[in-house]
């Protein structure tokens, strides 16, 4: 029994191991090969999908397929010291076998494809729970899969020391409790900032592991099952990884005060008083106007220009001007 350090019985070892050699397969034709009872299968199934090694698919008849041993068994192995070598080395052998059988399905496959809000969740917590270093998440308003509130995974990784990298749709704060999450979440160490509209939802493990939707389901939690893809080291992985980079860039950082107070929020602000001359060449900025057109049009030196449009991204705590626009918009400035 070289899996029990995690926790696996004789007959969950050798039924996973099934499982990640075949691909989805039924109770029945698996107890077949196992030569067991289909009752005991049922029973050892239920065992292993509860234990996050196996998900149910969806249709008839009903299927059960592997989870990533890497997603679903590391984390298990690592949490006992106990022979945890050879553990490892038989982790490895199941998840290149796994690799081995997605390839043998489809040649072309880059990606796994997760259905349904309940194994969604699943491989969300644990990721985090395997997460050595980073996360990054475009988080959206409306939860489909995780509700605002209910990632305890989030603070244990923080715990632990893993950076966490959070940008929020200025919409997703109007959800119930969503701000107070923020908030616990800012004092707990994640590094959070606020964009006007995110494109998709995505989370990144380590730079590793990418689970963003490929369908999109309906809003909390609507019969509409969303339809996601697993996506581990590939162009496509890096591209994800630019594009969170790209919006982190000209997003507006949020802040906890003592009062606990959340800023940034893109909320209702009192305009502050701009000079004319800074609020007509602001305009023209927003435009995307040149600097030297603005200054031709302004009868200003280049080098003014520059100075006043600097002198409004240090007065809106903006670092890029794209973040000037946002903060200009909220301070009623345009």
């Amino acid at each position: 029994m070289v899996l029990e350090i995690a926790g696996l019985s004789p007959d969950e070892e050798s039924v996973y191991a099934l499982l990640v050699a075949f691909g989805r397969a039924g109770a029945a034709d698996l107890a077949e090969r196992a030569g067991m009872p289909v009752e005991r299968m049922n029973r050892v199934l239920e065992s292993l999908t509860a234990k996050g090694l196996a998900s149910p698919t969806d249709g008839t008849p009903r299927l059960h397929q592997a989870a990533p041993p890497d997603v679903a068994l590391l984390p298990r192995l690592k949490r006992s010291a106990e022979a945890l070598d050879l553990a490892q080395h038989e982790a490895a052998r199941l998840i290149e076998s796994y690799r081995d059988t997605m390839r043998r399905r489809d040649a072309g496959q880059l990606l796994e494809v997760i259905t349904g809000a309940e194994a969604l969740r699943q491989h969300l917590r644990q990721i985090q729970t395997s997460v050595r270093e980073e996360m990054l998440w475009f988080c959206k308003a409306q939860y489909v899969a995780m509700p605002s509130g209910s990632n305890t995974e989030e603070f244990e990784a923080l715990a632990r020391g893993v950076r966490y990298r959070v940008l929020y749709e200025k919409a997703f704060f109007d959800d119930e409790g969503a701000v107070d999450n923020v908030v616990a979440g800012v004092r707990a160490g994640e590094v959070a900032r606020a964009v006007p509209q995110l494109p998709l939802r995505l989370a990144i493990a380590d730079r590793a592991v990418a689970v963003f939707p490929l369908v999109a389901g309906g809003p909390h939690g609507s019969p509409e099952e969303p339809t996601t893809a697993l996506v581990r080291d590939s162009n496509l992985l890096a591209a994800l990884v630019a594009l969170f980079e790209r919006y982190w860039e000209d997003a507006v950082p949020l802040d906890v005060d003592d009062t606990g107070e959340l800023s940034g929020t893109d909320g209702p602000a009192a305009p502050d008083a701009l000079a004319p001359t800074d609020r007509r060449l602001l305009s023209l900025l927003v435009a995307g106007v040149a600097d030297k057109a603005i200054a031709s049009q302004m009868q200003l030196s280049r080098r003014t220009v520059q100075r006043r449009i600097q002198g409004m991204m240090e007065r809106a705590n903006a670092a890029t001007r794209m973040q000037l626009a946002w903060q200009a918009a909220r301070r009623g400035w345009l």
